[in-house]
């Protein structure tokens, strides 16, 4: 939604209000809906042994499952009274798909890195899911009713406050707002919170390609070679491969003729300088990898590449599968409409993410 003034932003505001009364958020939908239909449903196309191993990393704890199952919640919220107000959504936004990490001019920041269910939907499908996963998440940490009400609380009247101050804030002020770990602890209330924020800044800077080509890969004749750690990690054509042999990716024999379209591809949706500096990296190897808890099963690979010094470059490709938020929510169509999946997941990126990996394509 564009409107070129504030009060007319506030306008359309309190119109959607009249659409969704404050107090009708508190409704709960439509709940007869079998939620193993719906999860057997997500699990369609994934790689078959590794379903299995997905519901088992569910059952784990409440907070688990609840990571698993956005479908559920995408489900049961479009049963319920929204505001209207449709824009690009995480679609996924739990507690546990934030994170920090390096900018590409190497600054920790905070924020969401977790798109696969992007879509447009209504803004409040979010802001829903982050307080919930803080609920669940309270629960199973044996936090206290009011403990958990209190973290819930502050989730929204912090969204509440910032999105207040946002509206004040101009086009290309708003555009390179990021929430920086320096900030991060000039702004924490106590020593301790500020040493356990310094703590997280040490792990995000220490998570470097070289970190990982020490604890992944081992040297073989003039490449690097990724060491199996099944089910997690493993080699598409190897010995401890989960993958059926009459699978299509397995039936190829060679994860070189795997990776090559998909590469070639990839490159031609980086600009010019980006490609040209990939061009410095060769490839040296290629495994599967397991990933997260509602991820688990889809396809997604670890391609190792080195620089002429053996410099290490990790790229991850990963299957982009229909979002379950547009499975539930229709949004129409807009001009800018992503031609697939892939697409899809990198417009999000783009526009939710404060500053993006320089080789996302």
């Amino acid at each position: 939604m564009k409107a070129s003034t504030i009060a007319e932003r506030e306008a359309s505001g309190r119109a959607a209000r009249e659409h969704a009364k404050r107090s009708s958020h508190r409704a709960i939908g439509h709940m007869h809906r079998n939620p193993i239909d719906l999860l057997r449903q997500s699990s369609e196309g994934r790689v078959e042994r590794l379903v299995p191993l997905r519901y088992g990393r569910m059952t784990v704890s409440p907070f688990a499952f609840f990571r698993g199952s956005a479908i559920v919640q995408a489900h049961d919220l479009s049963m319920t009274p929204h505001t209207t107000l449709t824009l690009p959504i995480c679609g996924d936004a739990h507690l546990l798909n934030f994170g920090g990490f390096a900018t590409p001019e190497r600054q920790l920041i905070f924020d969401l890195n977790d798109f696969d269910e992007v879509s447009a939907a209504p803004f409040e499908w979010d802001l829903k899911r982050l307080a919930a996963s803080f609920v669940v998440a309270a629960r199973h940490m044996r936090f206290s009713r009011g403990a958990a009400y209190d973290l819930v609380m502050t989730a929204v009247n912090q969204y509440r406050d910032r999105i207040a101050q946002y509206a004040q804030s101009g086009a290309l002020e708003l555009w390179y707002e990021r929430i920086t770990f320096d900030r991060m602890v000039d702004m924490a209330v106590n020593a301790e919170n500020r040493r356990l924020i310094r703590r997280a800044m040490e792990r995000a800077s220490g998570r470097t390609h070289e970190s990982m080509l020490e604890k992944m890969a081992e040297r073989d004749g003039d490449r690097y070679v990724i060491r199996d750690a099944p089910p997690s990690l493993f080699h598409v054509h190897g010995s401890s491969t989960l993958f059926d042999s009459t699978d299509d990716w397995f039936t190829l024999g060679d994860w070189r003729k795997l990776i090559h379209g998909m590469y070639e591809g990839y490159l031609k949706t980086l600009s010019d300088d980006r490609r040209e500096l990939l061009g410095n990296f060769a490839l040296h190897d290629l495994v599967f990898k397991v990933v997260g808890v509602g991820s688990v099963g889809t396809r997604c690979l670890v391609l190792l590449t080195a620089d002429p010094h053996g410099k290490p470059l990790f790229l991850q490709v990963k299957e982009a599968r229909r979002s379950v938020i547009a499975q539930h929510y229709k949004a129409g169509s807009h001009k800018s409409e992503p031609r697939h999946e892939g697409e899809r997941i990198v417009q999000g990126q783009r526009m939710l993410q404060a500053a993006s990996d320089i080789f996302l394509g």
